[in-house]
């Protein structure tokens, strides 16, 4: 329940904080070039706070910002309106505008309808400017306190998998993708999708073990549908992410089948059965799927390899299953050692940041773009939309991992809500741009009758929309 309400409450912020960047784009240079606001509002419902500002270029004087009693309706001629209200879940502008009233006559030329068309072509890009303006200030942000991250090393891999014939090896680390340096697991990941999406092989450059570098491409050509399903571009690849935790012994339990077999504090298991071991997951699984069973394992001992026979032992777990059992404790010591080795903080001055921050944005807002224009022709999976359930998931959990990992999700929430208003759907900011633009070939506004179809036109299209990320949030929360 906890979880479930901070994840509401973290929901809540964002969204209110995000929309309202956005609608104060919207205001701000709408004021800067002329336009008559009369409201701006963070959330919506009735006004729990409000009072009166002055107009651009208007001198002070005690009237001029006041605030006002809730009941009080403004006057179109009135000076600009604040307001705090009840529904914390963004915001709105609202302008004067012919179409929605009588305007008075010395504010005409103040209304929406009645300025240039590239005013209201800048208004309305506005919006959208300013949420990306804020997630190139987060990432500066960012990038100036430190971003923590793990280096973009490779674990576990599938035999016969793409990246196991493409000769990727455990513990290369990856340092570019592409044209792309990949300093963490998180650009190399979104350097790996971009890659994905423009041509369908991976080219990676990577580091072995060894300290050589060399190259992999990893040919993936028309499985790109099937690869951006979210959670599956690992396991479509045929590698996790590492560093890899060998199966070491750090501790014997006394009596145990791994102590009765002959194994020694820090013997590494490598071979089981003649199967390679990778990982103490992977030796963990084996064991668990076993019992009663007696397995042939090759241990890596001071440089050597020693065999040793092992009858699994069979014990019944907490939910009444019985599983296998050898008897031995993971070597923490390496866990903590290993783990460290692979952490990474990326930290720049406060002037190389800002370059920094506007490359993270150009580089989120261009694979969202490429996502949204493969999924419009089936080459990526529509379960890529994710809806307010799942979004507010991500709220609660990016919340709980602290401020950096909150602000970061953020950024990138607020980048695809300018590229969404952008996108030429009517009720959207670049549907009502592509009006603007029609008026200029027209000659004339349109028509009242044509901007009630393409409204009834836009309703619809965000219906479906809705509706295909809601059906996303409830199939991932039920399977």
């Amino acid at each position: 329940m906890i979880d479930i309400l901070l994840s509401i409450a973290a929901f809540i912020v964002a969204i209110g904080v995000l929309v309202s960047v956005h609608e104060f784009g919207h205001f701000w240079v709408a004021r800067r070039l002329g336009f008559k606001v009369i409201r701006f509002s963070v959330g919506f419902g009735r006004p729990l706070l409000r009072w009166r500002g002055r107009e651009p270029g208007e001198k002070a004087s005690p009237l001029s910002a006041r605030r006002l009693p809730a009941s009080a309706e403004p006057e179109a001629s009135d000076a600009t309106e604040y307001w705090l209200s009840s529904i914390p879940l963004g915001g709105y502008v609202k302008l004067l505008d012919e179409r929605e009233g009588p305007v008075p006559a010395e504010d005409r030329d103040r209304a929406f309808n009645r300025r240039p068309v590239w005013q209201r072509i800048a208004v309305l890009l506005a919006g959208p400017g300013f949420n990306f303006i804020f997630a190139i200030v987060a990432y500066w942000l960012m990038f100036v306190a430190g971003v923590p991250g793990t280096l973009a090393i490779v674990g576990t891999i599938d035999d016969e998998s793409p990246a196991a014939l493409a000769g990727l090896r455990v513990d290369d680390q990856i340092l570019r993708v592409g044209d792309r340096d990949t300093p963490t697991l998180e650009t190399a990941a979104l350097a790996i999708v971009d890659e994905l999406l423009a041509d369908g092989v991976i080219d990676l450059t990577v580091r072995g073990a060894n300290g050589g570098s060399r190259l992999v491409d990893i040919d993936v050509r028309g499985r790109e549908a099937e690869l951006t399903e979210p959670g599956a571009l690992f396991n479509g690849l045929g590698f996790q992410p590492g560093p890899v935790l060998p199966a070491a012994v750090g501790e014997l339990t006394s009596g145990g089948a791994a102590a009765d077999a002959g194994f020694e504090v820090g013997d590494q298991v490598v071979r089981v059965d003649g199967q390679a071991m990778q990982s103490w997951s992977a030796w963990v699984d084996y064991v668990r799927a076993r019992p009663d069973q007696a397995v042939a394992v090759t241990v890596v001992r001071d440089g050597r390899e020693v065999d040793l026979p092992l009858v699994i032992e069979a014990v019944t777990d907490a939910d009444g299953e019985i599983i296998g059992r050898a008897g031995m404790v993971v070597d923490l010591a390496l866990a903590r050692e290993i783990a460290l080795g692979a952490q990474t903080t990326q930290r720049f001055g406060l002037f190389e940041a800002l370059p920094r921050g506007v490359a993270k944005t150009w580089e989120i807002s261009a694979l969202t773009v490429r996502m949204l224009a493969r999924m419009v022709v089936g080459d990526v999976s529509v379960r890529n939309l994710s809806g307010p359930i799942n979004i507010a998931a991500y709220a609660g959990d990016s919340a709980q991992a602290g401020f950096g990992a909150f602000l970061s999700f953020l950024a990138v929430v607020s980048v695809s809500l300018g590229i969404l208003n952008l996108l030429p759907i009517p009720l959207l900011d670049g549907g009502q741009i592509l009006y603007q633009l029609m008026e200029v070939v027209k000659g004339s506004p349109l028509s009242e009758r044509a901007m009630a179809f393409g409204q009834q036109i836009g309703v619809l299209f965000l219906i479906v929309l809705m509706s295909f990320a809601f059906y996303n949030d409830l199939s991932r929360i039920f399977g």
